[in-house]
């Protein structure tokens, strides 16, 4: 189970730290990874990170403006966001990757949070 928080709704140019907590025993097997999905768009790669940590990849959107992590020890995964801006509003979604190594494509990950909603004012 992957459980998301740290949502809301900030201004234009702030910051949120995103985190998404596991329940299972295996977290630390697998690649993890944001989606995020604004109305009426579909669902889109924020950004991923291997098992280990070691590698990570982003959206070009985000590249530089968004940091991934992740705490193998306490089971967690965050996505520290800043300059955000009105175009990043969407439900952000933390995934499990059914592989160890990182991907881009939503079909490589078999468990999804429900989300946490990010609302950008300008």
């Amino acid at each position: 189970q992957l459980v998301e928080s740290g949502g809301g709704l900030v201004q234009a140019g702030g910051s949120l730290r995103l985190s998404c907590a596991s329940s299972g025993r295996i977290f630390s097997s697998y690649a993890m990874g944001w989606f995020r999905q604004a109305p009426g768009k579909e669902r889109e790669f924020v950004a991923t990170i291997s098992w280990s940590g070691d590698s990570t990849s982003y959206a070009d959107s985000v590249k530089g403006r968004f940091t991934i992590s992740r705490d193998n020890a306490k089971n967690t995964l965050a996505l520290q966001m800043n300059n955000l801006s009105p175009e990043d509003t969407a439900v952000y979604c933390c995934a499990r990757s059914a592989i160890a190594g990182i991907s881009t494509l939503k079909g490589a990950y078999a468990y999804w949070g429900q989300g946490t909603q990010v609302t950008v004012s300008s």
